[in-house]
Order: C-alpha cells, then sequence, then structure tokens
C-alpha cells in the first residue's frame, strides 16, 4: 500500500517554494549578502554617525586687536584657536581646515571693530560665527534683556541609528527581492531550465509565485535579525507593533517581488539582467532616503520620490518603528507598494518569455 503523499508533496506551488528556500540556503554566499553584509553596514554607519559631543569651532584671529580677542576665546566653550598668519589662515579657510577668521581691528588691549570670514553655505561656519560673537559681545558688556535657561536633551528615537535602522531593512528587503528572485529566474532561463519547467503539467503562474513566497519567508528573519542588532548594539527602539512591521514588511515583498519578476521577464542573459536591475535600484538608493532624509532634494521632486516603491516601504517603517503608527495610518505608502507589486506581477505573467 502506498504511502498517503504529504501536502508539500501533492502541491505543485508548495513542491516549487521549498526548492527555491533549499537553492538559497546552499548558498553561503547568498547568505552573508542577505543577513551579514546590512549588519556590518549598520555597525559602520552607526558608529560613525553615532552621537558624539559637539566638534569645537577651528578660529584663528588675525589683526592689530588679535590679543585681546584671543584672551576672551580662549575662555569660550567650544572654541579651538588655531595660531596662524593672515596668508595661511585664509590658506586653511580655502581648504576646510578653518571653520572662520576673526579679523580684529583695534589695539593690543582693545578691539573696536571685529570682522567675520567664513563660508555662509557650510553649517558648521554660520554656528562658528554665532557662538564667536555671542561671546565677543558679552565680554564687551552686553546684556540679555530676557533671562534664559536650557534643558539639554537626547531621545532615543530621534538619533541618526534610529533613521538609518528602518531603511536599512528597506534596503535589505529590496535587495534580496530584486537580486533573489530576478538574477535567478534570468539564470534559469539561461540554462534552459524554464523551458522544462514550461513542458510539465504546472501552473506556471505557480512558478513565479514560489520565487515570492520564498522571499517571504527568509523576510521574517531578515527584518528580526537587523531590529534585534539595533535594539542590542545601538539601543533602538521599536515604538510600534511589531505585527504592523510584519506586515508592511510583506507588502514591501510583494512589491518588489513583482518587480523583480518584471524586470526577470524577458532577458536572457544574467549580465542584461543586471544591468536593468542595477538601473532600476540606483535611482532608489540616491532618492528614497535609506541613508539620508528625501526632503533635501528640491519640493518639486518629492511627489515623484514618495511613488518610489523604496520610498514607500521606508517611510512606512520609520512610521511605525519611531513614530508608533498603526497600518491605518501608513495607508498611502502601502497603496504605493500595492499598486507596484500588482502591476509587476501582472505584466510579468504577460511579457513572460519561458524559452
Amino acid at each position: 500500500m502506498n504511502k498517503p503523499r504529504s501536502i508539500l508533496e501533492k502541491n505543485p506551488l508548495a513542491q516549487l517554494t521549498w526548492a527555491r528556500l533549499l537553492e538559497f540556503v546552499r548558498s553561503p554566499g547568498v547568505i552573508f549578502w542577505v543577513f551579514g553584509f546590512p549588519v556590518l553596514l549598520a555597525i559602520a554607519l552607526g558608529l560613525a554617525f553615532r552621537n558624539q559631543p559637539p566638534v569645537p569651532a577651528r578660529v584663528a584671529v588675525i589683526g592689530k586687536a588679535a590679543p585681546a580677542v584671543s584672551s576672551i576665546l580662549q575662555e569660550t566653550e567650544g572654541v579651538a584657536l588655531v595660531g596662524k598668519d593672515r596668508e595661511s589662515a585664509l590658506a586653511a579657510l580655502r581648504a576646510g581646515r578653518l571653520d572662520i577668521i576673526v579679523i580684529a581691528q583695534g589695539t593690543a588691549q582693545k578691539a573696536t571693530q571685529i570682522t567675520y570670514r567664513y563660508d555662509p553655505t557650510r553649517e558648521e561656519c554660520r554656528t562658528a560665527r554665532l557662538v564667536l560673537d555671542n561671546a565677543l559681545q558679552r565680554a564687551s558688556g552686553r546684556s540679555d534683556p530676557v533671562a534664559v535657561t536650557e534643558e539639554p536633551v537626547t531621545e532615543v528615537g530621534g538619533r541618526y541609528i534610529d533613521f538609518l535602522i528602518p531603511g536599512l531593512i528597506g534596503l535589505n528587503i529590496m535587495g534580496s527581492c530584486m537580486w533573489g528572485i530576478g538574477y535567478a529566474v534570468v539564470d534559469a532561463r539561461k540554462r534552459k531550465l524554464l523551458k522544462r519547467f514550461a513542458a510539465t503539467p504546472m501552473h506556471r503562474s505557480h512558478f513565479l509565485l514560489s520565487f515570492m513566497l520564498s522571499r517571504l519567508v527568509f523576510l521574517i528573519v531578515e527584518v528580526i535579525v537587523l531590529a534585534v542588532f539595533g535594539y542590542l548594539a545601538f539601543d533602538v527602539q521599536v515604538v510600534g507593533s511589531m505585527t504592523a512591521i510584519a506586515v508592511i514588511a510583506a507588502i514591501g515583498a510583494f512589491a518588489f517581488s513583482g518587480l523583480a519578476v518584471l524586470i526577470a521577464a524577458r532577458p536572457e542573459s544574467t549580465e542584461v539582467a543586471s544591468g536593468w536591475m542595477n538601473f532600476t535600484m540606483l535611482p532608489m538608493w540616491l532618492l528614497s532616503g535609506s541613508f539620508f532624509a528625501y526632503d533635501r532634494f528640491p519640493d518639486v521632486l518629492h511627489p515623484f520620490i514618495r511613488m518610489l516603491p523604496l520610498t514607500a516601504l521606508n517611510d512606512s517603517l520609520r512610521f511605525i518603528i519611531n513614530d508608533g503608527a498603526s497600518l491605518a495610518g501608513v495607508w498611502s505608502p502601502v497603496a504605493v507598494l500595492l499598486i507596484w507589486g500588482t502591476v509587476g506581477f501582472s505584466l510579468a505573467l504577460k511579457l513572460f518569455r519561458w524559452q
């Protein structure tokens, strides 16, 4: 009597998905790029942009009243005096080795006129100008008409690493889907495997869906690894619901899987497919706010940037992780992701080349 077959053995889609999973776990290099590389990237960027004390403003004082001004600035917090003559100070400012030059006119005992020479397009130079002018004006007798107190605070959730981790999760979802699906499909076509699959009693949609489902299985591990690493290494708090994060990650994987299958629908060589994938992903690496906010780009570009799938995924993850938003609160970027996934997968089924 024949042994009853399991669901995995009966269902073609389950068998195809299982085959994709086995291909993945048997490729150590792929495992590193999916799980190890994002963690290393988080370590490098987290350390490079960690919270640090303010860097002192590099200041050179020149002119007849330089001794009087220098004596004041030596006692000013956040100022580092650099002793230079006029020519070397100007050269250092041009090279970015100085933040500001103070040209002090008057006598060695008292300054009668101050000129600040700095680059207003550099933020650290503008800050140095404010610090210096405040110190010199106070030393000259200025008093503030309104009492001012300060309450310094550094909130968890407003650091660069808190901004970075959701972006890395989004990048990882995009990269693993695009390369894990698009490259694998084209490689199978190049090796004539698609032609053999098409000759079997298999629904062609099952073949493409198997790639998407296998991505979803590893997606859970990818998100957990980065989220847990961010918490343990940098105390990145997840304010929102883990369920909401899982749903958004799954929808993001659906969107990029559809896009990956569409890109892989026609090419016959992995080189061409790699070119198209890089052409598709590079604008999103730069525009979608993974490493820095896309608000830096002109306002006229913002509507187009928000329509990119990686932008929608990053925004959704940040709203949930950093702000505690619910799924209903991110319906707009979720709609963008669903459109990308549905349109991509639908077009791929129509355009897909099996030979």
